[in-house]
């Protein structure tokens, strides 16, 4: 099966600042991905220039459109969640879904209406009233009962409680996803999705620093806890790319590195995504 998405050299330009530097690839239906980088990174530029909300230079090629000339019939196909609400405030609750019978032609009412009944979304208040957290939920509702390929959330978590938060993922996975689909979330804070992901994107400065699978992740870096006094002696031999102290230990990330040899050492483990990407990062302590 072709990718879902497929970039090619895609850059973008605010003035001076260089926002996309040269992005390229490719992801399939049925991964989850997660794109991490810090705050400035070019996250959301990046989704905006592949749902067409931006021109851009380079190639570009998401559910078989061109996202520029053709974002009226991508967006068909696609859904996004953002973390600031794009839902029509002086519509009531009711009122919101009638409004996507008539303007989508895969939209589900049953289903929303189903999603609803979950929460304590009232159906006939405006939606300026309700709180961050039922704004969220009320637009996952609408988004889920939308039939897509593909779905992009932006944040979406982003000042939500942790009910909400866990709700959110657990109800994206219960209710969109499957092999034909694809999941690109977007997110500064990697250890609440982690446990989600098929794969991830490493982003910073506009330019992708990193995208592999979880399990090439799991693969390729190794994470090593040993005593102080011997930390001297194997960085030299190990050569670790990032390390940090810890409750009188340091703790070594090494990159291709047989964890066989390690295991006299000390402990061997496998690093999170979050201990991976703050190493490539160069932000370790």
């Amino acid at each position: 099966m072709s990718a879902l998405i497929e970039l090619n050299n895609i850059g973008k330009n605010y003035g001076d600042l260089r926002a996309l530097d040269g992005v390229s690839l490719a992801i399939p239906a049925g991964r989850i991905v997660g794109l991490v980088g810090p705050n400035g990174a070019g996250k959301t530029t990046l989704l905006r220039a592949l749902t067409g909300e931006l021109d851009y230079t380079g190639d570009a090629k998401v559910l078989g459109y061109e996202p520029r000339s053709q974002r009226a019939e991508l967006m068909l196909e696609t859904g996004v969640i953002q973390d600031i609400s794009v839902l029509p405030s002086w519509m009531k609750t009711r009122e919101l879904l009638t409004f996507m019978e008539g303007i989508h032609p895969n939209f589900d009412r049953v289903k929303a209406e189903t999603f609803l009944k979950t929460t304590t979304i009232p159906m006939d208040k405006k939606i300026k009233t309700l709180s961050k957290g039922m704004k969220t939920q009320l637009h996952l509702a609408v988004t889920l009962a939308t039939e897509t390929k593909l779905l992009i959330l932006d944040e979406p978590s982003h000042g939500l409680d942790i009910l909400f938060r866990k709700q959110l993922y657990s109800s994206v996975l219960e209710d969109y996803f499957d092999e034909e689909k694809s999941i690109l979330i977007s997110t500064h804070q990697i250890e609440e999705v982690e446990h989600i992901l098929s794969d991830v994107i490493f982003i910073n400065k506009g330019k992708i620093l990193l995208y592999a699978s979880i399990e090439e992740l799991g693969k390729r870096f190794t994470q090593l806890t040993l005593p102080a006094d011997q930390a001297d002696e194997q960085r030299k031999k190990l050569k670790p790319i990032s390390e940090y102290g810890i409750l009188g230990r340091r703790v070594f990330l090494l990159e291709n590195t047989d964890t066989k040899a390690l295991v006299s050492l000390g402990d061997v483990q496998t690093p999170s995504v979050a201990d991976i990407f703050v190493a490539l990062m160069g932000g370790a302590a």
